[in-house]
Parts: structure tokens; C-alpha cells; sequence
């Protein structure tokens, strides 16, 4: 009848308030049964997942993985679902330019599920010595819209990087974001928003031109420019207004961008993060980031409660990819899964700066399920 079976793990689907021992089967590719009790004998294949916690399959909503053409970029299989996560969001390495060869060579080879946000610059991010909004020229409105009406079953919406210097010019201040607001209002999608050390006065400047469903990644960053923080060190009330009309605020871990004192300062405020996502690429895969389950770890270490961890990096990065059918264990539900252990002991986790701090339980993957079937690395 089923095509696999996990039986009695501990089962955590946020999306329905879910966190019991239960057998789970997929059939045709779906999730086809949650139930106290289902005999081995009506599946294939079968897995003991005592002692183990099952998730929908994890969904990371920023990582680089345009290995090969980027310089930040990755492979995504090796690093996203050998790793747990069956569905990731590239954010922005990609522009109008380059995009037609992420998604053939990319996107439509990964067995990881492969989303994208399309840089407004047309180049997307390609040199490491070349910001790719330097010159303001290449944030091409029309050529964005055409590549997004070409693409639409992939591109989620529109990515831009602030950062001054490095990737944008003091001419082009906060130019590239009203060019990727522009484009993103004509397509009816959200922005996904870099914002630390922009040519601003704080991060109010950025949000006023932000909206409901826009994302903000890289929240809890210590840079001491466009930060979440007041020079009070209080969550800027424009963020918590922000939050409030439905504006994203996700984590982006990043080689630079999480500070284990911004993160503190925000949670014992009462600021959460919405979504929980790695920014992996090539300066930080082997460290400080390494993966998203090491992300999500690190909020295990700041008080959030095990259910409000998984939950985002399941069912809130699927509501705000607009993927109802992702990010839940729900009978119907798309069949990825995730099969983790909660290890317990003492494990050194280091933030962007090299702060450490000593956690007291890791999640560690140690089974995915894509569409059903057990996800193997050699295919």
C-alpha cells in the first residue's frame, strides 16, 4: 500500500500543532497516512524512527548555490539535502543575465528543490572583486520583468544588496532598492532586502520602503549601520511596526551577519525571527555556518522552544515561499521529510564574529525523504 514507512518517531508539524510518536507513509510521492500504529507489512521500505524526531522537509530560504558561475556558490546537493533541507531559495546570485543558465544548469539538475530570488542587478553576483550594483547601470528594470514573466514557477521575487562600497556605490545610495521595489511591484512579488552598512541613516530609511510580505534577511547582523538594534541598544520601534504589517524578518547567518549579541538582545526584547535561514556559500560552508541545522541549533542555545525552531525552518519559510504544500506532514502534503536526532553534550557554536557560546543539544539530520522515496547522495 505504501511505498515507505517511519515508524514511531517523534513527529513535530508545527503547521498542525503536531508533537507525537507516530508512523508516517508516503505512497506516489505524497504523504499518505499519519497514524498511531501502521503495520510494517503495508510498505516497501521501512524505517525505525524510535528515538528520533520527524519533520516535513526543511526549507532554507537563502542560501548560493549557482556553483561554478558565482563566486560565492556552492553545490546544493552536497550541502542542502544531504543535509536535511529538501527545499532552498537562492538569494540573488543570479540577475536577468545569468539566470537562464542557473535554472538549466542548476535549478533542473539538483535533486534539492530550487527556488530563486533574481538580483536586481542583471549580472547577479559573480566577482568578488566587482559589487554587481557598482555601477547602477546594471540594475535593469525591464530585463528583471522579462526573465520573472519567463520564469515564474521558480523566481519568488526580487533581491538586492546594500552594502556600501563593496557592492554599491555612494552615487547609487539607495537606488538599486527602488529599482528592485519597481520591478517587484510591476511582477507582484516581495523584495528580499540586504540592508547592513547601506548608504543610510538607520534601517528606518530601508523599511519605509518596504512592505507586507518583503523580507528582510540578515536581521540580527552587528554591523553598526541599518541594524535592528537602537544606539540604546532597543529593537527600533520601526522594525517592530514592520513585523506587525507582515514584513519578514529572517535570519541569514551568513560569514558575516549573525551577532550572538544583537540575537540576545532582540529575543530578551521579545523580536523573533520569522524564518531561520543559513546564507550558506563558499566563505562559510566550513565554518561558521557549515549548515542550516547548526543555524537552527544556535536558537535551540538562545531559549527558543524546540516546536518554534522547527517551525521555522518548515512551515513559516513555506507560507512565505507562498508553498502550501511544502513545510507540513500533512495526510496529502508533498513527501519530504526530515529525520533528525536531538543530540545532547557540549558543542562550541561560533557567530559571524567568532563569538562562541557552548550549546546543550544540536539537531543533526540523519535521514531525508524527497518526494516519497529516501534520498541517497549516490542517486
Amino acid at each position: 500500500m505504501y511505498d515507505l514507512l517511519i515508524q514511531q518517531a517523534t513527529v513535530i508539524d508545527p503547521a498542525q500543532s503536531l508533537h507525537a510518536r507516530k508512523d508516517v507513509a508516503f505512497a506516489g510521492g505524497r504523504v499518505a497516512a499519519v497514524a498511531d500504529g501502521i503495520e510494517a507489512a503495508e510498505a516497501a521500505t521501512v524505517i525505525d524512527g524510535r528515538g528520533k524526531l520527524l519533520t516535513a522537509g526543511w526549507i532554507d530560504l537563502h542560501v548560493h548555490v549557482f556553483d561554478g558561475v558565482s563566486h560565492y556558490g556552492i553545490a546544493p546537493d552536497p550541502h542542502c539535502i544531504a543535509r536535511g533541507v529538501t527545499t532552498a531559495v537562492d538569494a540573488g546570485s543570479a540577475g536577468a543575465d545569468t539566470f537562464p543558465g542557473f535554472r538549466r544548469y542548476v535549478i533542473e539538475a539538483s535533486a534539492t528543490r530550487l527556488f530563486a530570488q533574481l538580483n536586481i542587478s542583471s549580472q547577479g553576483m559573480i566577482s568578488q572583486e566587482m559589487g554587481e550594483l557598482l555601477d547602477i547601470r546594471w540594475a535593469d528594470v525591464g530585463k528583471a520583468l522579462k526573465v520573472i514573466e519567463a520564469n515564474r514557477d521558480v523566481i519568488l521575487g526580487v533581491k538586492v544588496r546594500l552594502e556600501r562600497d563593496r557592492v554599491c556605490s555612494e552615487e547609487s545610495g539607495l537606488r538599486p532598492l527602488q529599482l528592485a521595489r519597481e520591478a517587484a511591484d510591476a511582477a507582484g512579488l516581495p523584495i528580499m532586502v540586504h540592508p547592513q552598512l547601506a548608504w543610510a541613516d538607520s534601517l528606518d530609511d530601508i523599511l519605509a520602503l518596504m512592505r507586507k510580505d518583503d523580507i528582510v534577511t540578515h536581521c540580527f547582523h552587528g554591523f553598526p549601520v541599518c541594524g535592528i538594534l537602537d544606539e540604546q541598544g532597543r529593537v527600533r520601534e520601526a522594525a517592530r511596526e514592520a513585523a506587525a504589517r507582515g514584513m519578514i524578518f529572517d535570519v541569514g547567518h551568513g560569514r558575516g551577519s549573525f551577532d550572538w549579541r544583537v540575537a540576545e538582545a532582540a529575543l530578551a526584547q521579545g523580536f523573533w525571527p520569522q524564518t531561520i535561514s543559513s546564507d550558506l556559500h563558499r566563505y562559510n560552508v566550513d565554518g561558521p555556518v557549515y549548515d542550516l541545522a547548526t543555524t537552527a541549533s544556535k536558537f535551540l542555545q538562545l531559549g527558543l522552544p524546540l516546536d518554534e525552531v522547527i517551525a521555522r525552518v518548515t512551515a513559516a519559510p513555506a507560507r512565505v515561499i507562498r508553498q502550501p504544500d511544502l513545510g507540513t506532514l500533512r495526510v496529502g502534503a508533498c513527501g519530504d521529510a526530515t529525520l533528525l536526532e536531538l543530540q545532547s553534550g557540549e558543542f562550541a557554536l561560533r557567530d559571524a564574529r567568532g563569538q562562541a557560546r557552548t550549546g546543550s543539544q544540536r539537531l543533526m539530520p540523519v535521514g531525508v525523504v524527497r518526494a516519497g522515496q529516501v534520498y541517497k547522495a549516490d542517486g
